[in-house]
């Protein structure tokens, strides 16, 4: 999964939940009726033209569509406002749902490997598929490429790690046309174990996929960190707030697309009680501000005196 086209810039994280759920809404829809027009027509044309691979790549896009749905239900839920069992948001809906994407993909992966390795048992029986198809093939070919673009340009603006998911779950499938298609021409070449062999090679690439999904999803769901970059980006937010000399003990973990952190802020040790007090404020909203941080919890330690069980000031050892 390419979560790293989700680099951390400040700039570009300040979409709301409502813009960001706008945006999946409309580019999941059009994902919606291109993957139904595929599908169709390639389980139609697939079956007419005898092509097991055509007919794969057809419950391929069929697959997409549960896809885009369990896209839009949590892209619904997940904007939802916090409430008193759910104090920050229901943004974990999104990761939940790619969770359930991944293991859709697995066992649609599973599926084509099974109905491709009962073909390969029975060369014999492999009949030699219509021209008509290896057409196919290549309009859907251009059709999901076209696709992909379109959906990841749109998950990068919002920076949304599920439509980022269903963007290379579309560029998945432009990549399983092309091996159908190579796989139809040297059908038509006179090699018809190239079709099943192509329809195997798909079921191994959606089930790659979905692991990947799901796997990812699963470590979210763990609280995994985000990444050394962003990380290192909300700690010079901090270092950049007038009376913050230094910053320890400063971890995050992933609340769906967004952030939940905290953070030991360090300040002269001759400070009020209040003015430490305003310092922390103003650093954790330079934060939200500036960063897709949900909510930043800071304390405040002394400069040059942390508390025992902590280490030395980063800004100290530089």
């Amino acid at each position: 999964m390419r979560f790293e086209d989700l680099a951390a810039e400040p700039e570009d994280s300040r979409h709301t939940a409502a813009e960001r759920a706008r945006a999946a809404s409309r580019s999941t829809w059009v994902s919606v009726g291109v993957n139904l027009a595929l599908s169709l027509t390639q389980v139609v044309v697939g079956l007419l033209a005898r092509s097991q691979g055509l007919v794969a790549d057809g419950v391929h896009s069929a697959s997409d569509l549960v896809a885009d749905f369990v896209v839009l239900l949590a892209s619904h839920h997940s904007r939802k406002d916090a409430d008193a069992d759910h104090p920050y948001g229901h943004h974990r809906f999104e990761t939940g749902a790619s969770l359930a994407l991944g293991l859709l993909l697995l066992m649609v992966g599973a599926g084509m490997l099974w109905a491709a390795l009962g073909k390969l048992e029975a060369p014999g029986d492999v009949p030699r598929v219509h021209a008509v198809a290896l057409w196919v093939a290549g309009a859907t070919l251009l059709a999901k490429e076209g696709l992909f673009r379109y959906m990841l340009a749109v998950a990068k603006r919002v920076k949304s790690s599920l439509l980022v998911a269903n963007a290379w779950h579309a560029r998945s499938d432009a990549a399983s046309s092309l091996v159908v298609a190579v796989g139809l021409i040297g059908n038509l070449a006179g090699y018809p174990l190239l079709d099943p062999i192509a329809a195997l090679i798909v079921g191994l690439m959606v089930g790659r996929m979905g692991w990947g999904f799901a796997w990812d999803a699963l470590h979210d769901l763990m609280d995994r960190a985000v990444d050394e970059e962003e990380v290192q980006a909300i700690r010079a937010t901090l270092l950049q707030t007038p009376g913050v000399r230094g910053v320890h003990d400063l971890r995050t973990r992933k609340m769906g697309d967004m952030v939940v952190a905290d953070a030991h802020l360090e300040v002269d040790a001759t400070l009020s009680v209040e003015q430490g007090h305003e310092i922390a404020v103003a650093a954790r909203e330079q934060v939200m501000q500036r960063h897709r941080v949900l909510n930043l919890m800071t304390h405040v330690d002394p400069w040059q005196r942390p508390d025992l069980d902590h280490p030395r000031p980063e800004a100290a050892r530089a």
